[in-house]
Parts: C-alpha cells; sequence; structure tokens
C-alpha cells in the first residue's frame, strides 16, 4: 500500500495524517512534504500516525532528519497517535527522549502554545496496557 499523506491546518499548525507504511520506497514523500511545509512558513509540524502500520530504519530516519532540519528552522515536529510497534520501535532506538510524543492532535498543537495545558503520551503506561490486552 503507497504511503498517503493528508495535510491540514489546526491553528496554524500543520498536521500530516499519514496512511501506510513509512518505509524505504516511501519515506521521501513525508520528507517532501514537510520540506513543502515548511518552505511555506510552516516549520511547526504534528505528523499522525494512527495509520501507519509499519516504521522501517529509512522511514524513522526520515523523521528525525525532518525534525532536525525543522529545529534549525526554530520549529519542531512532533507525534501522535502511534501504535503499539511503533512504541516499542521508539522505545527500543531511544528515540522516544527525543521526539514529543502525544495520544490525540489537539494535545500536539495545544504544545505549541506556552499558556496551554498539555497532555504528554505517557508509554509506560501504554505498554502496560497493551501487555493487559
Amino acid at each position: 500500500m503507497a504511503l498517503e499523506i493528508t495535510e491540514t491546518t489546526h491553528e496554524g499548525i500543520a498536521v500530516l495524517t499519514l496512511k501506510g507504511r513509512l518505509t524505504l520506497g516511501e519515506s521521501n514523500l513525508v520528507r517532501e512534504k514537510v520540506t513543502q511545509s515548511a518552505t511555506a512558513g510552516r516549520t511547526k509540524i504534528v505528523v499522525d500516525l494512527s495509520g501507519v502500520d509499519y516504521i522501517d530504519s529509512t522511514g524513522l530516519g526520515i523523521l528525525v532528519i525532518c525534525f532536525t532540519s525543522l529545529k534549525k528552522q526554530g520549529g519542531a515536529l512532533k507525534l501522535v497517535n502511534p501504535n503499539k510497534r511503533n512504541v516499542e520501535l521508539l522505545l527500543l532506538t531511544k528515540l522516544h527522549t527525543v521526539f514529543e510524543v502525544f495520544n490525540e492532535v489537539q494535545d500536539a498543537v495545544n504544545s505549541f502554545f506556552p499558556d496551554r495545558q498539555i497532555k504528554h503520551f505517557d508509554i509506560l503506561s501504554f505498554v502496560q496496557q497493551q501487555g493487559e490486552s
């Protein structure tokens, strides 16, 4: 299945909703989309992973490249709705210490506004809940 990317804007923040697999053949689409958004002045980006069932090392590398590129431009890239496999990948690579991860798009959007209360993704609780199901 080819990777589909839908871009929306929430309160001035770009939200990229991905659907499919973030792999070697598809991951450059994400990089191109992030570059387009940044060129248009949208350097604060939320990537919704709810439709991503698999991320390989190239896909993960592209997310890191996008994160770094946006940070250099004064922006940020934040992740939302990772599934169990993607959470395990973030833990295994220790990238959960790099990326801010959220349960809901609105929580990620709120994180760009210092006066708003935000609710971060609790990886420990997520792993425990997955172990129980």
